[in-house]
This record gives C-alpha cells, structure tokens and sequence, in this order.
C-alpha cells in the first residue's frame, strides 16, 4: 500500500502539529476562517488514519502558502455558505486512488467508504454523530476565540502574522483584546467548562466509557480532537484545568482515545 499524505500546518510545538480541527469549513461561524479562509481548527484526520492503521506522511504548509500550494497539487476549494469558493487545509492525497479529499468530514467519509475494515461509523450512525458533532460545536463557539488567540502564540513566523491579521479581520478587534485576563475570559471559561458539562451527561446516558457505550466512533474521535486541540494551544496550567474536570474524565478521554487510535503523539 502506498503511503497517503496528509497536508497541515506546522507550529513551533514539538511534533509541529496542532490544529485538530474538526468544524465544516463549509460553515460560516467564528470557528471558521475569514475569507479568504484557510483553515478550521481542530481536525480529527490524525486519529482517523491512526485508527485505521494507514500509512501517512505529512507535507506541512505555513498558512500563506496554502492556495497556492493547493492549486499546485490541483486540490479542490471549499464553498463556504455565502457562496464563496477557498482553499482550506487539511486535505488528504490517496496515491492508492489518486484522490485529494479536501475538509475533515469529507475525509472521514472518504476513508470509511475506501477502507471499511475498522469503522469509525458504526450501526449506520453518521447522522447521529453529525448530529452531536453539530451540537458540541454550537456549544463551544461563543468562547472559540480565546484558544483561537492562544493559536496565534504558537505559530511559525510567517503563519503566525497570517494568522494574526485574518482573524482581526474576522472578529474586527485587535487579538489582544480577543480574550482578555479579567470578566472576558472569565465568561469564556465558564462557557468552555458548560459545554464539557453537557457533554459529561450525554456521555453518562450508556455504560462504558465511550458515547455508544462500547462500542468506540467517530464521536469519541471528534470529542478527543477538540480536547487535543486546547491540549496543544492553551498553557500547560489551562490545559491542566479541563483535564482535571469532572473526575479527570477529559484528561483520561484524550488518552483513551489516543490509545485507540495510535496517535503518534
């Protein structure tokens, strides 16, 4: 089998990865880029292709560099809702086929239908788990733009300005004033620890420690990439924090499924 490649976008962290995104960047919403957009920020493509077993390599690109090197390797664009058509990472070439997937949920579906031996959808769930993918998003979106501003902290040089000036245009504030130490942050904190409260009650509702209960999904990938995600930009101490809540259940979760998924780091 040929190894597939998996074009991201280095940081200054060990192992260079960090944005686990996993919203549609179809949608229009401040987990989305401005256009023109480039990427959205968590991505559960990783443990997907390490759940699956499938040899990868990745080709990282700096956020300037994205459009261009897309259309050099002929990747399609995405459409956004307002009708506007840009080029987005991640994308995923399959030389074993000759396709180049471009955004998280067309490459889960794309690897589900092209190598079913180790579903991630299991008993026909895709639209429940859209669903609750759906759900979790809308609940951590009002405070998405404090671990988008911890983000700009840990980019490489040229991405990092890219960064920087896109989302200032976006949220039409400067990034120092995106999540500010006093009552800001304290609001988007209090949102952060909501949505991982609900999501403690659905993932109570069955026995066994994933979402449907035994049985391991997609839905424990998506909820273990956003925890990634704030694993990689946030401080160790606010790390710590989530980690830490409701018994350690998100610390052990982002392990658990790493595990599953031999995640590489």
């Amino acid at each position: 089998m040929k190894t597939l490649i998996l074009y991201d976008i280095p940081s200054k962290l060990e192992g260079k990865y960090w944005s686990d995104n996993i919203t549609k960047s179809r949608q229009v919403d401040p987990l989305s880029a401005p256009a023109p957009a480039d990427i959205t920020p968590w991505s559960p493509h990783r443990f997907v292709l390490g759940y699956k077993g499938l040899p990868f390599q990745v080709e990282w690109v700096e956020l300037p560099d994205i459009a261009p090197r897309m259309k050099e390797i002929g990747a399609g664009k995405n459409r956004l809702a307002d009708g506007a058509e840009t080029y987005t990472l991640p994308v995923l070439g399959d030389p074993n086929t000759g396709a180049l997937v471009t955004d998280s949920w067309e490459i889960a579906e794309y690897l589900e239908k092209t190598y079913p031996e180790k579903p991630t959808f299991s008993h026909k769930s895709k639209g429940l788990i859209r669903a609750f993918t759906s759900a979790l998003i809308n609940l951590l979106q009002p405070a998405a733009i404090f671990p988008i501003f911890r983000a700009s902290q840990i980019l490489n040089e040229r991405s990092a300005e890219y960064y920087m000036a896109t989302r200032e245009v976006m949220f039409k504030q400067k990034i120092s004033e995106f999540s500010p130490e006093g009552p800001k942050r304290d609001e988007h904190w209090a949102i952060i620890e909501q949505a991982f409260t609900t999501s403690k009650e659905w993932y109570v509702e069955e026995e066994g420690k994933w979402l449907m209960g035994d049985v391991f999904s997609y839905a424990d990938i998506f909820t273990a990439s956003i925890l990634s995600w704030l694993n990689r930009v946030l401080h160790e101490d606010e790390w710590e924090k989530i980690a830490s809540w409701h018994d350690g259940r998100w610390g052990k979760l982002l392990a658990d499924v790493k595990k599953e998924c031999n995640h590489r780091m």
